[in-house]
């Protein structure tokens, strides 16, 4: 019996057993991984994508990881993922007008909704059932696995203000179609983004910048604008994390599904992490010396109604080019109110 037991343990022993493959991935972006929705990527994305794989031990990623500008700066989040000089990286919609033109919906119809969680679902549910604006990202040989917005915009000033009357000629930083949201409040726009900003108003390129909390913080924005005219502007969406279509379509399916659950695990955390933090990056700011101003009842909505139709303007010479942005700026509308929000200015119409 000994030498049978042998014999059959041996055979075990001598079975084939499936080898663990290593998939090697680059993984970065423009900004650095302080910004919250950008460190994310490693302690939630990457995080659970490891975690499903170790699940059954088929597979595991060996991530090159080049955040912060190593590869590559703001201006270039679309093509270094279009084109495979990174294999997942995040991309910035709002410095993407042209090639993104229907993910700056919300951004030109703004104070829609102050609820991140909700905006990022309504926009799930679009790229997921709206066949336009899919495509205006897949047809940059791309895959979404994660979406991203912002917490809620206020000024960061050099001098602080006690309305919105008070920007008239005053130059403000703002990210590409943010610069939108100025148009009728006599401030001039000066196109920026979070790694600029610091030095744009340290060297008096801009008085100040239209931006949110959770970006402000990292970048230590409040020790050159120390003045926060506090609006509580509107959440909007801002970009996807995302991977290069040749480098998804090279992946097993086991990997592929566990990118997938991972983008909305990442989704989901992001959106509750807005909500979580933006109270406290404030306040840590107003401790490391930032001053809040806060800004007289209904003056926010002074500011609305000094916008144009920059949702009509935005839309019409999309239209004319065939891309149908009033259908989307609508599924986009209706989705809130769906959703139990209640804009403060129906762009829809």
């Amino acid at each position: 019996m000994k030498i049978l037991h042998g014999a059959l343990l041996g055979a075990v022993l001598a079975l084939p057993v499936q080898a663990q493959e290593t998939i090697n991935l680059t993984v970065a972006s423009s900004h650095p991984t302080v910004v919250p929705w950008v460190g994310m990527i490693q302690t939630h994305f990457m995080a659970k994508t490891d975690a499903l794989l170790a699940e059954t031990g088929n597979y595991r990623i060996e991530w090159n990881e080049a955040f912060g500008g190593q590869l590559y700066k703001a201006n270039a989040t679309l093509t270094t993922v279009e084109e495979g000089i990174t294999d997942i990286g995040w991309v910035f919609s709002f410095l993407e007008q042209a090639k993104l033109p229907l993910s700056q919906g919300s951004s030109n119809a703004p104070f829609a909704t102050s609820n991140p969680p909700v905006l990022l679902s309504v926009m799930t549910d679009l790229i997921e059932n709206n066949a336009a604006f899919r495509n205006e990202w897949e047809q940059h040989n791309l895959k979404v696995l994660g979406l991203t917005a912002t917490d809620l915009y206020d000024f960061y000033l050099k001098e602080p203000i006690s309305g919105i009357d008070d920007l008239e000629g005053r130059k403000i930083s703002a990210p590409g179609v943010l610069g939108n949201w100025l148009r009728g409040t006599g401030a001039n726009a000066v196109d920026g983004s979070l790694p600029t900003y610091y030095t744009d108003v340290q060297t008096g390129v801009s008085d100040g910048v239209l931006s949110l909390a959770l970006g402000a913080l990292p970048i230590k924005l409040y020790e050159v604008a120390p003045y926060i005219a506090r609006f509580d502007g509107g959440s909007v969406f801002s970009g996807a994390v995302a991977i290069n279509r040749d480098t998804w379509d090279s992946l097993p399916e086991e990997v592929q599904n566990a990118m997938v659950e991972a983008g909305k695990y990442y989704t989901e955390s992001h959106g509750q992490d807005l909500v979580d933090r933006h109270e406290f990056a404030l306040n840590k700011m107003v401790e490391l010396g930032a001053t809040i101003v806060e800004m007289p009842e209904g003056e926010t909505a002074k500011w609305v109604g000094k916008l144009p139709d920059i949702a009509g303007d935005w839309a019409a010479p999309l239209e004319e080019r065939g891309i149908p942005a009033r259908e989307f700026l609508a599924a986009y509308m209706q989705g809130l109110h769906d959703a139990g929000e209640t804009p403060a200015r129906d762009w829809g119409k």
